[in-house]
């Protein structure tokens, strides 16, 4: 059985879905590549920065590559297989991470090798990047491993610190954890930090045995008698984690530099967890403040006002008084000239029916109309540029199709997810529909607010609840009816119950 990591597994569903973007059949190596570099403080993304390459560049020539090239890559166990030999040859480890992977995927056609020399990728320097300071087979305490003891006093003093910081960010993870799993009861969050858990574990067990004990010093330090103001006051379990998010990396930071003492590759490891840390951190404290900010909404109403049974004011103060908390302009054939007047009406109806209000896909009309914030498609932009544009407190939302858009939406930093499509829809046509059972899916994964959408309505909102669907997101259900108001307070009723 092959020991991936998670990275492993979320860059290869990165390349399928590179794989379907650009039109192929099959995955590509060059899909793989592409994949392993989506995620920007993963290692392939570290390394191939430090080979002095942009990633920007490197992405465009790829993608060109795959689109050439026509020759699926090799079976994905021959790939782990390669990868698993790396690493067991280079860390005596057979669980392999993505430098590993990157690697094997890079030697594993002598065209694609030469193709990925031909755009600075090359596999030679690349593997000479990774291994720097690594010895085939060696273990801590072996003369020929990497491991460098400083002189004695130093080394004992170096190895307090380490000590004192791996028990530090141990247990804020820990803390994290518990956090995740019991506050937010978030499947995937949960997961992620116990990785991070098991990462550190790694990390720690590369030192000599004993000799982090040996340093450890508690009856005479002098720290321990040191105290803060404010250092116990803690208001609300969200606190409690974003203190402990600061605490490991602060941790984090000072192990890296005191690591290096012993070694590159370990002011390397901890560099890689430290960036991961930042990352979970926009996901869990912003997630947590987007569960708060909607907290009570569950029916979100989807608006094309040619689509719409009657005026889009008359609709917008029906749904909202049937239970409507949130309502997107989705008009996909206006000029922008007509798009902003239609939007700016759509704030002022929507401003007084007390609800919020999300342009779709145009983060530009949503900032120059006062929008509380806009929803993202997967071929629209990136939730970090929409932010850019849209500032900190918009809500940005995110369509996704698999449980792997679903895990990227969340580490993305997305306030609230669309999942579907559920049915066939009146308004969108689909090619593929992941239904009820991704529903199911994605609300097992996360607590971050997940709208189930496409094709929704009175009559099958009961299957939407059973699959643990506990907010909706329609169009025509409610925008072509009749009775807004009714429909809206028929679909909130079944969430409600």
């Amino acid at each position: 059985m092959h020991q991936a990591s998670p990275g492993v597994e979320r860059a290869v569903a990165a390349a399928q879905a590179w794989a379907g973007r650009l039109g192929a059949s099959a995955i590509r190596l060059a899909d793989y590549v592409l994949g392993l570099l989506d995620e920007e403080d993963g290692k392939p993304a570290v390394l191939v920065e430090r080979l002095g390459l942009s990633i920007p560049e490197l992405r465009v020539n790829l993608t060109k590559e795959s689109s050439v090239s026509t020759a699926p890559a090799p079976p994905l166990p021959a790939l782990y297989d390669a990868a698993r030999a790396w690493s067991v040859s280079h860390r005596a480890d057979p669980a392999f991470m993505t430098d590993a992977f990157l690697v094997a995927v890079l030697l594993a056609d002598t065209h694609f090798r030469q193709t990925a020399v031909r755009v600075g990728l090359d596999p030679d320097r690349l593997t000479a990047l990774i291994t720097a300071g690594e010895t085939p087979f060696a273990t801590p305490g072996d003369p020929a491993c990497a491991f460098v003891l400083p002189d004695t006093t130093d080394e004992m003093g170096a190895a307090r610190i380490l000590d004192v910081n791996l028990n530090r960010s141990r247990e804020a993870l820990r803390a994290l954890e518990d956090y995740c799993r019991f506050v937010l009861d978030d499947r995937f969050l949960t997961e992620e930090v116990k990785n991070a858990r098991h990462n550190l574990a790694v990390v720690a067990n590369s030192f000599p045995s004993g000799l982090l004990l040996a340093a450890r010093e508690t009856v005479h330090d002098v720290g321990t008698t040191v105290s803060a103001s404010g250092e116990y006051d803690r208001i609300s379990p969200a606190q409690v984690a974003a203190v402990n998010l600061k605490r490991c990396q602060e941790a984090l930071r000072s192990l890296e530099e005191y690591g290096k003492l012993f070694g590159p590759q370990f002011g390397r490891d901890l560099e890689a967890l430290r960036y991961r840390i930042y990352t979970l951190e926009r996901a869990i404290v912003r997630g947590s403040d987007s569960r708060e900010k909607l907290a009570g909404t569950r029916l979100y109403v989807l608006l094309t006002g040619s689509q719409c049974a009657a005026s889009l004011d008359w609709v917008i103060e029906q749904a909202a008084t049937g239970g409507a908390g949130l309502f997107q302009l989705r008009e996909k054939e206006l000029p922008d000239r007509e798009l902003v007047e239609r939007a700016r009406n759509v704030r002022r109806w929507t401003l007084k029916a007390g609800a919020l209000f999300i342009v779709n896909d145009r983060p530009d009309i949503a900032k120059l109309v006062g929008a509380d914030g806009v929803h993202l498609g997967q071929d629209d932009l990136p939730v970090k540029d929409a932010r850019r544009i849209l500032g900190p407190a918009a809500l940005i939302g995110v369509s996704t199709h698999t449980l792997e858009q679903v895990r990227q939406a969340v580490l993305d930093g997305a306030d609230y997810i669309g999942v579907g499509p559920t049915f066939p829809s009146r308004t969108k046509a689909f090619e593929v529909f992941p239904g009820l059972a991704f529903v199911r899916e994605a609300t097992a994964e996360t607590t971050l607010p997940t709208f189930a959408l496409g094709g929704i309505g009175p009559e099958n909102i009961a299957q939407v609840v059973a699959a643990g669907g506990r907010r909706v997101a329609v169009s025509s259900a409610v925008g072509g009816s009749d009775d807004p108001e009714r429909v809206a307070r028929v679909l909130r009723a079944a969430m409600d119950d």
